[in-house]
């Protein structure tokens, strides 16, 4: 790995904290041709060029594993699996050991989860998998009072338990818990919202099982419970571009949202855990995108089928997401 890393820092130039680092430049000559055959046949005046495409500069960030690790510089990936198979290759690790990552926190905040955005100077620490536990849950009223998310790369995980509630009973239960089976059957590659709507479907007064996967923690992180704000959560890098990355396709470079966006995205993903028990700032940005320029509900709800049509979100969650939408572009949030 150093060795290869030593090979890429030859063709870049100079990076300080975390800034693009650009291909230097490259010599460009035409191919060989027949000079005297060119000067005696006559020929057509040559096209124009078409324009170059200017070239993406080469985004590299800073990594560590958050219970502990030298430090890595990671580059090249273009969707959140291949981040992290990047950071599993500088660690000598299985990416299948990367549960999540916080943004400049080693610690399980759910306020510094990666989500659809990697600010250009933001600093990546990977959580990997520590302890397994099981617990059993009875459920005594049809809420288990969870919070589902998941990296996208196959692993959901508990982003907030809600005071008072069943789960909240069940001590041993924490925020950042990745969730690897219910009752005996593995959920490894269901997205969040299908582990959403499989704890919602467990009968009242019967128990199940859940299988939990801690992150493993440093000595400064034993015995901690976090539980999430119910506020200003997953705020956004405040550079001036950041990293968009998407479960599906490819990253690109995206200058930051407005703010007005960026209250549209916090209100919709307010809406996601509120109808689906899930919270996902991605997805939230893409419900955002999809309604811009839209002039009725119904032709939201098309282009929200168009992309998204796999969730199947109930009506009342799409009226409720237009009139928010509505509000924002007035001015009422």
């Amino acid at each position: 790995m150093d060795a290869q890393m030593q090979q890429d820092s030859q063709n870049l130039q100079p990076m300080q904290n975390g800034e693009a680092m650009s291909p230097g430049p490259q010599d460009s000559t035409g191919p060989p041709g027949d000079e005297e055959s060119q000067s005696t046949v006559p020929s057509a005046p040559p096209l124009p060029p078409d324009a170059a495409p200017c070239p993406r500069p080469k985004l590299v960030f800073h990594t560590q594993l958050a219970h502990g690790s030298p430090t890595g510089r990671i580059h090249g990936f273009t969707n959140v699996r291949e981040l992290y198979a990047k950071i599993a290759e500088v660690f000598n690790i299985s990416p299948s050991e990367i549960l999540f990552c916080t943004l400049n926190s080693h610690k399980v905040d759910m306020q510094k989860l990666l989500g659809g955005q990697i600010g250009l100077e933001d600093f990546i620490f990977a959580h990997v998998r520590g302890e397994t536990k099981e617990v059993e849950v009875i459920k005594t009223e049809d809420a288990l009072g969870l919070t589902i998310t998941d990296n996208g790369a196959g692993y959901a995980f508990i982003k907030r338990i809600k005071e008072g509630s069943t789960i909240d009973r069940i001590k041993s239960v924490c925020v950042g818990d990745h969730i690897e089976a219910i009752n005996d059957q593995s959920i490894v590659g269901c997205r969040h919202y299908e582990v959403a709507k499989m704890l919602k479907e467990q009968p009242r007064g019967t128990p199940f099982t859940l299988r939990l996967v801690e992150p493993k923690k440093a000595f400064d992180m034993i015995g901690q419970r976090t539980r999430a704000p119910k506020s200003s959560e997953g705020k956004l890098s405040s550079g001036k571009e950041t990293l968009r990355l998407r479960t599906r396709g490819s990253a690109s470079l995206e200058e930051i949202p407005s703010e007005l966006e960026d209250a549209a995205i916090r209100k919709v993903d307010d809406l996601l855990e509120s109808y689906m028990g899930i919270r996902d700032l991605e997805l939230a940005t893409t419900i955002v995108e999809a309604g811009k320029n839209k002039k009725n509900p119904d032709d939201f709800a098309e282009a929200l089928d168009s992309v998204l049509g796999d969730f199947g979100f109930p009506d009342v969650f799409l009226f409720d997401v237009w009139g928010a939408l509505g509000d924002v572009k007035n001015g009422r949030l």
